[in-house]
């Protein structure tokens, strides 16, 4: 056969293929066309169900992605572009990782799922009306939120933003035939003076970023010579508060740091370095067994961080405490530091607070949604039944159509932990039911699948089935489960390669 041939043939294989119907789903160009226009999704619909996912996160991620698309429009709504693997946050927060280790675009080759970068505002059951606002120059993307955004506006100045916006096309409305409510929680600050505005957070890639930027930057000031001793040992003095899983091992990570890196580029500070976990409760990591939790805590003694329990924070704010101003004659005006207040200890000069105390319940289930939706009394979440339908604010029956799962529900009669374990379980689940039609056939239960820390120096615990494992194997469980969790292929590549590199030749300690 002639190279000419063969060449016709494929092209007329190929124009076959594109051209083959597909059940439900029209053809294959269609299957990967972007909607760019409310006209274009309906018409992109071909008779399929449209489910609309509020959230990016582990829950409305797993679920969009585990979707028959055959059956389904799927269409995301999220501030962020991105699904992020926060077991991986605290690593690229001191640079063992990078930071596109720890994400997965919604956007990409391998996905058929609409999406709108975009909070969702309010939310009209009669009419299966979504109403969202644009998010694509949000100031606040990538970070975690500890509030509304339009807190500081009045009723009367979000209702003259809200009309300018709906002219400006950047509040528009979405129909929907399923709604999924997964938008995750707010990091929750207990009105502590001072933590909204100076405290670090770890919940997304920008939080990992600022805290990557100012670990760094309290080194490079600290190795200044117009830096005098009594501001190094306030810079290199780091404050954790939260003795979580979260808290626990961004010290570790970032002692590992310290010890390992640090050690050799700055050998003359290494000495003022020090890191300080406090918490409120009388002992860490409560989700574990005491063994475990005394492990944990009797090795960070032995690495040199301490852990403060039962401590409680009065504020946070910029600028040296003032005994140390008096003392060690610093400016007043100088913050390039910051005062923790303690209820036990007064003030404490750092360089850096990284917060990390819980969640709060989301500004949208409070404000769209109150008086709508059934919430728990403890907690704030929406109240779902075992199918994890929502219900209705009378608690006579279910809000139709209308689905929560994540950190903003809670499903009735049960006491599941707000974890990522318990969000993609929820979504693969209710994923499996709508592809299979079975729902009502069906009942959520979830499985505890155990839960591991990592404590620093290969050091990890790890609790599962009544099984406690520690030391360097519960370390290396802790990273085969990570690995292996990790989305793609692309970062299940990646991944080691940066474990691989960093070992090799250290961390990337440069500032950008």
């Amino acid at each position: 056969m002639s190279l000419t041939r063969t060449s016709l043939l494929a092209s007329r294989t190929t124009r076959s293929l594109l051209s083959r119907r597909i059940p439900h789903h029209g053809t294959f160009k269609q299957l990967q066309r972007r909607c760019i226009s409310l006209q274009a999704l309906d018409a992109n619909q071909n008779g399929r169900e449209r489910v609309v996912v509020v959230g990016s996160g582990w829950a409305g991620y797993s679920l969009a992605r585990d979707l028959d698309h055959s059956k389904y429009q799927i269409v995301v709504v999220s501030p962020r572009s991105y699904f992020v693997f926060t077991p991986l946050l605290a690593s690229t927060s001191v640079g063992t990782l990078e930071f596109r280790t720890a994400l997965e675009p919604i956007r990409s080759r391998r996905t058929k799922v609409e999406f709108f970068q975009a909070w969702a505002d309010r939310v009209d059951f009669h009419s299966k009306t979504l109403t969202i606002e644009e998010a694509v120059e949000d100031p606040w993307q990538g970070r975690s939120l500890v509030s509304d955004r339009h807190a500081d506006a009045s009723p009367n100045q979000r209702a003259q933003e809200k009309q300018l916006e709906v002219k400006k096309g950047e509040l528009f409305d979405v129909k929907w035939d399923k709604l999924i409510i997964a938008l995750g929680c707010y990091n929750q600050t207990f009105g502590t003076q001072g933590v909204k505005e100076n405290a670090f957070f770890l919940k997304d890639v920008g939080d990992a970023r600022r805290i990557r930027n100012r670990l760094l930057s309290c080194f490079e000031t600290a190795a200044l010579p117009t830096t005098s001793e009594a501001m190094r040992k306030q810079l290199l003095n780091f404050a954790v508060v939260g003795g979580g899983p979260t808290g626990i091992e961004f010290s570790a990570e970032m002692h590992d740091l310290i010890g390992e890196d640090m050690k050799r580029i700055y050998p003359d500070l290494v000495k003022y370095a020090k890191i300080t976990v406090y918490d409120v409760a009388p002992t860490v990591l409560s989700m574990f067994d005491e063994k475990l939790s005394k492990f944990a805590m009797n090795h960070f003694k032995r690495e040199g961080i301490d852990i403060k329990t039962s401590h409680h924070v009065e504020e946070l704010r910029k600028g040296s405490p003032v005994a140390v101003q008096q003392e060690s004659n610093i400016s007043e005006a100088d913050d390039s530091c910051y005062t923790i207040k303690l209820k036990e200890e007064g003030e404490i000069g750092i360089g850096m607070c990284v917060w990390s105390t819980g969640l709060m319940v989301n500004p949208f289930v409070q404000k769209a949604l109150d008086g709508k939706v059934k919430r728990d009394e403890k907690t704030g979440g929406i109240m779902t039944n075992e199918r994890l339908q929502v219900k209705d604010s009378e608690d006579k029956g279910l809000v139709p159509n209308v689905y929560a799962l994540g950190d903003c529900a809670v499903l009735e009669g049960t006491a599941y932990p707000a974890t990522a374990q318990v969000a993609s379980q929820k979504a693969n689940w209710l994923a499996k039911r709508f592809n299979k039609g079975d729902i009502e056939r069906s009942k959520f239960t979830y499985k505890d699948l155990g839960v591991m820390a990592y404590v620093g120096n290969s050091n990890a615990i790890l609790q599962s089935s009544g099984t406690d494992i520690s030391g360097r194997v519960a370390w290396f469980l802790w990273r085969s489960a990570y690995l292996a969790k990790s989305v793609s292929w692309r970062n299940r590549i990646l991944i080691p390669v940066y474990w691989a590199v960093n070992w090799l030749f250290g961390r990337d300690v440069s500032r950008f």
